[in-house]
């Protein structure tokens, strides 16, 4: 009864906090934002924050970390740094086009919008709302349902900004698209932002997506990212989640796919306090292809849980889910997948794994891939491991001199090899397994050379 009454108490401070600021948020945003706001914090009204009585969030105490004493706010908190700063941290310095968020606010001083090349346009999510209201509309909020998760429901109702990606018809660019999302603040804040993909028939992209932490203070960040990705398009599409141990990260992720496209999501997550990783993909144009993948590497007491849902809504379509966890300490983790493969979805192929390694007795990880199945002209499959490091391999690797350490390390190595192998931005790959490996050693931290100087717990 009690964790019902702290759950009643947040989705009444947070409805509160929507009334109360109403006025400001309609006064400030264009009305692609405002147009939804009223259904959607109705929703939230109904559905609230999702707690471990959701068959969904059952690994999750989602409402404990929303109970946190964090500071919200209606409108951007200023914050100024040299961006080349950033860099000399562990955030991968890649030979992109650069997109920067701080605490959910596009930085103030770049340009809010970019035209690159071929017509691709970059930017804030709130000024391509004022721009190009028009082109919003066709996709903002169209796949992303906020009547089925109180999460999305609440960003719906208090978006504002947030990235903005849109590759026209055709279009493609060498150059892959980096955005940086970037938590620093001399306070405890909660942060929601709003993003939006858009990738037309024909055209390419790739999208590296960094999320940091950068000052010691605790955070809480609620997102939402909506991509499309049209017919005969391509779409590369990588997150690093590298937050210190006071970060907490909600992040759902919504794919759709239409006919003959092909997208790849690929999530790794090295640091962060408890994060919950949300990735609904719909493939709903025949021929279309879709990979999501995970790799994560937990200790300490950190928590992540990945959920999945792959709607197969049409016939010969293609799906391959391969998530991957090291888990060490007394770390936690969860993965939930779930495969939908509707009536009319002949011809369907669909596969799904999860393995993982525990390296200590205290490590838990819960697992369950599910097939719903409608259709009979399918190849379908799924299946889990948890288990340790084999001690035959390690055996074998010290019969050649090879010390017990480094002979974990290696075999750790190897396992999340085929999660980095699909990595395409070939810089992004190389940086990222330097920093897989400085990880799996311990030796990753974001301080050593960072020159903004903020107490770090890691």
């Amino acid at each position: 009864m009690e964790a019902v009454s702290d759950k009643h108490i947040l989705d009444n401070q947070l409805t509160d906090w929507y009334f109360d600021n109403r006025d400001q948020l309609i006064s400030s945003s264009s009305s692609v934002f405002n147009s939804l706001r009223p259904a959607a914090m109705e929703s939230f009204r109904k559905l609230g924050i999702p707690d471990r009585s959701l068959e969904n969030y059952k690994s999750t105490d989602i409402p404990k970390v929303f109970l946190s004493p964090l500071n919200r706010y209606i409108g951007q908190r200023k914050i100024l740094f040299a961006v080349e700063d950033l860099f000399h941290c562990d955030i991968p310095e890649l030979d992109t086009e650069l997109i920067l968020l701080v605490n959910g606010w596009f930085y103030e001083n770049r340009p809010k919008l970019q035209v690159l090349p071929g017509g691709m346009i970059i930017g804030s999510m709130s000024e391509a709302a004022k721009q190009y209201p028009d082109l919003l509309k066709q996709h903002y909020s169209k796949y992303a349902d906020y009547e089925k998760d109180g999460l999305v429901a609440l960003n719906t109702a208090f978006a504002q900004d947030g990235t903005f990606i849109f590759v026209p018809r055709g279009a493609g660019n060498d150059r892959a698209i980096q955005i940086v999302n970037v938590l620093l603040s001399p306070e405890d804040l909660f942060v929601q932002h709003r993003n939006l993909v858009i990738v037309e028939d024909n055209a390419t992209a790739k999208v590296v997506v960094c999320d940091h932490s950068l000052s010691a203070h605790h955070f809480l960040t609620n997102s939402v990212t909506e991509i499309y990705v049209g017919p005969n398009a391509h779409l590369d599409y990588f997150k690093l989640q590298n937050e210190n141990n006071n970060s907490n990260q909600i992040s759902t992720s919504f794919v759709h796919q239409e006919r003959s496209s092909d997208a790849v999501f690929n999530t790794i997550t090295l640091h962060g306090g408890l994060i919950r990783n949300n990735v609904f993909t719909r493939l709903n144009g025949e021929g279309a292809s879709n990979q999501t993948l995970g790799l994560f590497l937990m200790d300490k007491t950190q928590h992540v849980d990945s959920y999945t849902f792959v709607d197969h809504a049409v016939p010969n379509c293609t799906s391959r889910q391969s998530f991957k966890g090291i888990l060490d300490d007394q770390a936690t983790g969860a993965f939930t997948g779930r495969i939908l493969v509707r009536p009319q979805a002949q011809k369907t192929q669909a596969y799904q794994v999860n393995n993982n390694i525990l390296l200590t007795n205290d490590a838990r990880m819960s697992t369950k891939p599910q097939l719903e199945i409608y259709a009979d002209d399918v190849k379908c499959s799924h299946g889990a491991t948890v288990g340790q490091l084999d001690q035959n391999a390690i055996f074998y690797l010290q019969s050649r001199g090879i010390s017990i350490r480094e002979a974990r390390l290696l075999l750790m190595y190897a396992f999340g090899h085929e999660i980095l192998s699909k990595i395409t931005v070939d810089p992004l790959r190389e940086r990222l397994a330097d920093l897989v490996d400085k990880r799996l050693r311990g030796e990753l931290t974001r301080c050593n050379s960072c020159p903004l100087h903020c107490q770090e717990t890691c």
